[in-house]
């Protein structure tokens, strides 16, 4: 199974988050709109989007499916269900990247206590490299 990563861009807290899939949950279904067509399409149904927030993974989405749009961008359409998880750094970046199954956060986190570290703090060293 293959998962996305995607910045939950202009959301500060895991608040904001769940409040803007509130407002744009529709038919029990959110769309993410994005402008490429992901290249292993077909893997992702099924898997989840993860959501980071001051670079940490902090919930997830499962993606149902993806539509094309007449303005030639893609919806990637996902559950209404937030589900939150074990905070887990992870470096922003812009659009969505591939997840890999074993690479996906577990219920239980990582254990290294990383995921612990104010954010600012994490955001600092994440620039230096060293995490």
């Amino acid at each position: 199974m293959l998962h996305l990563t995607k910045v939950a861009f202009g959301c500060r807290t895991l608040e904001a988050l769940e409040k803007r899939v509130l407002a744009r949950t529709r038919g029990g279904e959110v769309r993410v709109i994005t402008r490429m067509r992901p290249k292993r399409a077909d893997e992702l149904i099924g898997g989840s989007l993860y959501w980071i927030i001051k670079h940490r993974m902090v919930a997830c989405q499962e993606i149902l499916r993806l539509d094309d749009r007449a303005d030639g961008r893609i919806d990637i359409v996902c559950s209404a269900e937030l589900v939150l998880i074990p905070a887990q750094p992870k470096r922003a970046h812009q659009g969505w990247r591939y997840l890999e199954e074993a690479s996906a956060p577990s219920a239980q986190g990582d254990g290294s206590g990383i995921a612990e570290l104010p954010p600012r703090l994490y955001g600092k060293l994440a620039t230096l490299a060293l995490v």
